[in-house]
């Protein structure tokens, strides 16, 4: 399928690649103002997915192509500076998964995001923090004993595997 918004599409996708080039950087290689362009990398991501979700609300797959529909999922899973932005992001990104146009794991991933930074118990366990032993946990969920179902519902793989996906990515 052609994107209708081509120039758009280019754009999330550079915004993507920036952000997963500074994220993934090994930690040897971080200079000490590394989280500063972290902050200010987001900053102006969500300045422009704002900018984008005015001009076309949710850029879906119709609009800027499935990779282009990835990358404004990942720039407003990582908007945590504005969590007014990312519930306004969460909630038309709700709207492309009812009209078919989303992944709904993306919608499950941005929900708990928001859960998470209310407080509030994550629905689909996407969310880990490392404690103070350096090890990766799972930060609060709803119902644990249905989470398989749940992510198997959205398209995700079942905890187990994502818990040791995070850790294998994670752990240096």
């Amino acid at each position: 399928m052609t994107a209708l918004h081509p120039h758009i599409a280019a754009e999330l996708r550079a915004r993507m690649d920036e952000d997963q080039r500074l994220r993934l950087l090994p930690t040897a290689e971080r200079t000490p103002d590394y989280l500063d362009q972290l902050r200010a990398l987001d900053a102006d991501n969500t300045a422009a997915l704002s900018r984008i979700l005015s001009e076309l609300g949710w850029p879906g797959i119709a609009l800027v192509g499935e990779e282009g529909a990835t990358a404004a999922w990942l720039l407003a899973q990582h908007a945590d500076a504005d969590p007014a932005f990312q519930r306004r992001a969460r909630d038309l990104l709700a709207a492309a998964v009812e009209a078919g146009d989303a992944d709904p794991a993306h919608l499950a991933l941005l929900t708990d995001r928001c859960l998470v930074s209310e407080g509030r118990p994550q629905v689909y366990g996407s969310q880990y923090v490392r404690g103070t032993d350096g090890q990766w946990r799972m930060r609060p969920v709803e119902d644990a004993e249905h989470l398989d179902a749940r992510r198997a519902a959205v398209g995700l793989e079942p905890q187990a595997e994502n818990e040791a996906r995070i850790r294998a990515m994670y752990d240096e």
